[in-house]
């Protein structure tokens, strides 16, 4: 991903979450990612760690429509994924696709209640709504909507080593090329 981009994501998310009234913390660590795949347009996401402890992990993230985060699962990571603004389809499935019948019935939490979900085909979730992913559910999600506000909370986040995408070109942190200064270092660029 070339700065630029990163700098306009950034920009674009902070408007975006003012405008719907969320204030971030002092000193946010964000992170862009377009997974490596080098088209941030159509796959990728803007991501602040709100608060990162050794038991659980809180982010608000930002995408755009059609901005697809590509279809992945965590062994130990359990997270419930809450849109907050605007619209989100969540494509679940059961288990691997290549292992799951496409429309196979499972369930899942949505709200707070279990519910019967079909494998690959997507949940719609509205401001305010959830699902709950646990270990081992395979999911994408991208808005419906011109814009969305994600939120996440999970049980401990571990980006390097529980994230396990379907497509092996996927890669979780991208490659920068500075076209430009940086309005904010990454997430990881500080810990390296």
């Amino acid at each position: 991903m070339k700065r630029s981009q990163i700098n306009q994501a950034i920009t674009d998310a902070a408007r975006c979450f003012a405008a719907a009234g969320w204030a971030l913390p002092p000193k946010p660590l964000w992170d862009v990612t377009d997974c490596g795949l080098g088209d941030f347009i159509n796959v990728g996401l803007v991501l602040v760690n709100l608060s990162e402890q050794p038991e659980y992990c809180e982010k608000l993230m930002y995408a755009r429509r059609r901005q697809v985060t590509p279809l992945h699962t965590h062994r130990r990571k359990k997270e419930d994924i809450i849109c907050r603004h605007g619209q989100l389809a969540i494509e679940l499935w059961k288990q691997q696709p290549e292992r799951t019948e496409k429309g196979e019935r499972f369930t899942l939490c949505r709200n707070g209640e279990r519910v019967k979900v079909l494998s690959g085909e997507p949940v719609v979730l509205q401001a305010g709504e959830r699902v709950t992913i646990e270990p081992g559910i395979y999911h994408a999600f991208w808005p419906e909507t011109d814009e969305a506000i994600i939120g996440e909370v999970s049980t401990a986040n571990d980006d390097t080593n529980d994230n396990f995408f379907v497509d092996p070109n996927i890669g979780r942190f991208p490659e920068i090329v500075e076209d430009e200064p940086p309005i904010q270092r990454l997430l990881w660029e500080k810990r390296k």
